[in-house]
């Protein structure tokens, strides 16, 4: 039998232009087994939150975590159109100690910005995937009970209108959303313990209580910078990750802004939280990346117990 050489099949070299994607695929496969079934809190804030371009990969994120069998949270503040909304109202904006004065008439501009415009923005940004989001407030179902806040300053104490100190959580009404496959999205109000009306609260304290009372895998904290600075400002060098000790005797010498979002950290990571991480949140798709690669972008910060353990 002769055989024509010329029509022997000949397999046509091919250039498996997906690889790097597969690549990263099984880089995540650990953390998306680690991951899997946990909840994860989210403080969703800085840049992220006004930028068009991040706040769509911001939704795309957290919808990817949820569909990879993570259970996401979401909580908020909302800082820029909070501003921008009581300069509308002609209120003045004010801060004492790190926090926003909080009057009776800035309360009303605070409740409506949070729960009526920044929170609608955000679950309809996600629900552009699925009907997946569900937005509540501190309010909703006794979620956060607070009581009036007072800042010590000078060794004073000072009235800063109606910010509140959170003194319960009850994560029931989140556990249902998370439990029907919803993803929560949880404005920083709470209502009051003891006087009947509303407080405002810290956006960074509120997700730190949160993941540790919903017994969370992580709490993770986006903000405008790269993380903790080990010499700030002598150095941008981030400090990749730190105990929650280590962390303790730094907090003193913390710039204001970072200091409600390290103590809530450090209080996730006291309450049985496994990680808190601060990430940078100008930078595209920075919860996959912290999460899902062998490098992370952000600080993480882990408790005393893990220090030579396994987390990550």
């Amino acid at each position: 039998m002769t055989v024509n050489h010329s029509e022997e099949r000949k397999s046509p070299t091919r250039k498996h232009t997906a690889l790097p994607k597969a690549q990263i695929l099984i880089e995540a496969l650990p953390w998306l087994t680690r991951h899997n079934g946990k909840t994860v809190v989210i403080k969703f804030g800085g840049n992220a939150m006004v930028n068009e371009d991040l706040k769509a990969a911001f939704a795309q994120d957290v919808v990817f975590l949820r569909q990879a069998g993570i259970k996401p949270v979401v909580v908020h503040g909302g800082g820029p159109q909070i501003s921008a909304a009581l300069d509308k109202h002609g209120i003045v904006s004010e801060f004492k100690a790190g926090l926003r004065v909080t009057t009776e008439d800035a309360m009303d501009v605070v409740r409506m910005v949070l729960a009526g415009q920044v929170q609608r923005e955000l679950v309809g940004l996600l629900n552009q995937h699925g009907p997946l989001a569900v937005g509540l407030t501190g309010e909703d179902a006794h979620t956060i009970t607070a009581t009036k806040h007072q800042p010590e300053i000078d060794g004073e104490l000072v009235d800063i209108g109606r910010v509140g100190e959170i003194t319960a959580i009850d994560t029931g009404a989140i556990e249902a959303l998370l439990a029907d496959g919803r993803i929560p999205v949880v404005s920083s109000i709470a209502r009051s313990q003891d006087d009947g009306h509303v407080y405002n609260v810290n956006a960074d304290t509120a997700a730190a209580a949160l993941a540790a009372a919903l017994g969370a895998e992580t709490l993770m904290v986006l903000t405008d910078v790269e993380g903790l600075y080990e010499d700030w400002p002598n150095s941008d060098e981030v400090i990749s990750r730190l105990t929650a000790s280590q962390l303790e005797k730094l907090l003193p010498e913390l710039s204001s802004g970072m200091v409600p979002k390290m103590e809530g950290c450090l209080h996730a990571v006291r309450n049985g939280v496994n990680t808190a991480r601060v990430i940078d949140g100008r930078v595209q798709h920075s919860i996959l990346l912290e999460i899902f690669t062998d490098e992370g972008i952000g600080t993480m910060v882990v408790p005393d117990a893990t220090d030579q353990g396994d987390a990550v």
